[in-house]
């Protein structure tokens, strides 16, 4: 009897364990695909006219990206400032589209950093709304913690990961 109560605690813990076990994905969001020049020395190729990444990162001094706090997903003064700029741009090129990539640290579940992505991701876009760029131009997608910019588990490397990042899809 006490063996068959111990089998039994056994079986339960493996069970619970086996429950929360974080899956990894059955397969990685495609790399972003920026486009590059035809002649590295030509700034007025393909990869850097009006239109593409390089362009409109100029443009907006480098501030297609925006950084949040920890499990937030508000707009602060410095957020705002940068998406002015970035709605400023998309106003002088009304056929420009872009995407909002909503990301997030290494910590929480996959799941709840998928979700915190999105959530970052749509802020961004209803700011930009709300400064007259029309919704059907802003597409939102979240990497949550797939695509991390700095690898190490400090503080500043996840500062550098919570973040939503403006990017042009097409001309």
């Amino acid at each position: 009897m006490n063996s068959r109560i111990k089998i039994a605690i056994i079986l339960a813990a493996t069970a619970s364990l086996a429950a929360c076990k974080s899956n990894a994905p059955e397969e990685l969001p495609p790399e972003p695909g920026v486009s590059q020049p035809t002649n590295p020395g030509d700034n007025s190729g393909p990869g850097y006219g009006v239109g593409s990444q390089e362009h409109f990162v100029n443009a907006v001094n480098g501030q297609n990206v925006i950084y949040f706090d920890t499990d937030r997903y508000n707009i602060d003064t410095a957020d705002a400032a940068a998406l002015q700029m970035q709605a400023q741009y998309l106003a002088q090129y009304p056929n420009i589209s872009v995407t909002i990539e909503g990301h997030a640290d290494e910590r929480g579940t996959r799941e709840y950093n998928l979700a915190l992505g999105e959530r970052r991701a749509n802020s961004a876009k209803n700011y930009l709304v709300s400064l007259g760029i029309a919704a059907n131009r802003i597409r939102t997608v979240s990497y949550g913690e797939e695509r991390p910019v700095a690898t190490a588990s400090t503080p500043e490397a996840w500062a550098k990961n919570r973040r939503a990042v403006t990017v042009v899809i097409n001309y």
